[in-house]
């Protein structure tokens, strides 16, 4: 994932994978300040890293330590008290370096706040399981009929499981590691494909990193493969949405450009270039197709018009957080959004305005759940909401290698009417 939690000298500091923007100098000036212990030159760097990237989660936790190791205890209790608003907590009531603030007049309501929005939220129930443990789901598909495809990002699996009959497992056929997929209404499944680090097929020594792949459902086999020309720069497409004119948008939230790709033509071409997204998720499309609304997981939502590309972020209340969406669907005139770059991981619904560039209020579906093990992508069916609740995407250690005794996938069922 994007958004991290690296220890330094014992306490965390929130970091981002990023590209070289005026956030990704501040943070820098922020370390270098906290490791050498200068706090009021830390307090300025994090004072830089939200003006470059406003609200931002993990800003503005660096700003309530910062403030913390100032000895400001009212200013920190007020920024996290932002964090709240947004129902946002990083565990600061265990870090030590926040202990200070248990003196604090305000400390045992924040706390009772906290602990109310640690709480279960959402009807969810389950929908599929599997008893496969080392597959690591992250795409997802629901056939007519109920059936369900997982994509694998351990092994390069297609995973489908039908009402009747056994399981079947399609391995890598020219692809890799399996993120978004859609059908495109013709028998067929499309799904981006990306080599990532976490995959453990690393015989494929082809220069080519990612790509748009297509099951053919009648014969199980692949149809079409499109790999993404190498540009020199790391590449990884993670979700995709289908046009009624055969067109595929799909992000690359390693390098950052959203592609336009043709399928008659069988050729990409760049709807919105690197350097304006550090990293896009999840995409859809909006009710009139001439809109795509994109989730920047470290740069909160925007909408990006299919005539020109050009990119508008939405504007955001102070209450709601639009960053750290993986998975990008829409339901009507909301979207719906999994958010697993804070904490807790989430289901939201965002209501639109009217002009469709502004967020007006957020809804939480589903939070803390049992099953929830950093959900990542989902999908939209009629008035039901179906996503992977666990991918363990979470549990790989530095050396990209997972634990023993994980779940096996899980996929929840969230109904999606009356709200």
């Amino acid at each position: 994932m994007n958004l991290q939690k690296l220890p330094v000298l014992g306490i965390a500091l929130f970091m981002a994978a990023a590209q070289a923007d005026d956030y990704a100098d501040a943070r820098a000036d922020l370390v270098t300040a906290y490791e050498a212990q200068d706090y009021a030159a830390m307090r300025a760097a994090a004072a830089a890293s939200l003006e470059a990237r406003p609200e931002y989660p993990g800003a503005l936790f660096n700003k309530a330590l910062s403030e913390v190791l100032n000895g400001d205890a009212d200013a920190a209790m007020e920024t996290l008290g932002r964090l709240l608003e947004k129902q946002i907590d990083y565990g600061v009531g265990n870090i030590e370096a926040f202990a200070v603030l248990r003196e604090h007049p305000v400390w045992t309501s924040y706390r009772a706040n906290i602990d109310r929005i640690r709480q279960p939220v959402g009807d969810a129930v389950v929908f599929a399981s599997f008893d496969k443990p080392d597959f690591v789901p992250e795409g997802i598909a629901i056939a007519e009929g109920g059936g369900v495809v997982l994509g694998g990002i351990r092994h390069g699996q297609l995973l489908i499981q039908a009402h009747h009959g056994p399981d079947l497992v399609i391995e890598p056929a020219g692809h890799w590691s399996v993120f978004g997929m859609r059908f495109d209404g013709r028998e067929g499944l499309w799904f981006a494909s990306s080599r990532v680090p976490q995959y453990a097929g690393i015989s494929d020594r082809s220069a080519y990193r990612a790509g748009l792949f297509r099951l053919d459902l009648d014969t199980l086999e692949i149809s079409h493969r499109a790999r993404l020309p190498v540009n020199g720069n790391d590449q990884a497409l993670g979700d995709l949405v289908i046009a009624d004119d055969d067109t595929i948008y799909t992000t690359d939230s390693a390098d950052g450009p959203v592609y336009r790709y043709s399928i008659p033509a069988g050729q990409y071409s760049t709807l919105v270039p690197t350097g304006v997204f550090g990293s896009p998720q999840g995409l859809v499309l909006d009710e009139s197709g001439e809109f795509l609304y994109v989730a920047d997981y470290i740069g909160g939502v925007s909408r990006v018009r299919i005539a020109d590309g050009r990119v508008e972020k939405l504007a955001v209340p102070a209450a709601v957080s639009d960053y750290g969406i993986d998975g990008l669907y829409r339901h009507g005139s909301r979207l719906i959004a999994i958010q697993n770059g804070i904490q807790p991981h989430r289901v939201t619904a965002f209501k639109l305005s009217n002009d469709g560039l502004a967020i007006e209020s957020a809804e939480i579906l589903a939070m803390n759940l049992p099953e929830f093990d950093e959900p990542t992508l989902g999908t939209v069916v009629g008035d039901d909401f179906y996503l992977v609740a666990n991918s363990h995407w979470n549990r790989f250690d530095e050396n990209n290698e997972l634990p023993d005794g994980l779940t096996g996938p899980i996929v929840l069922k969230l109904s999606l009417r009356s709200r």
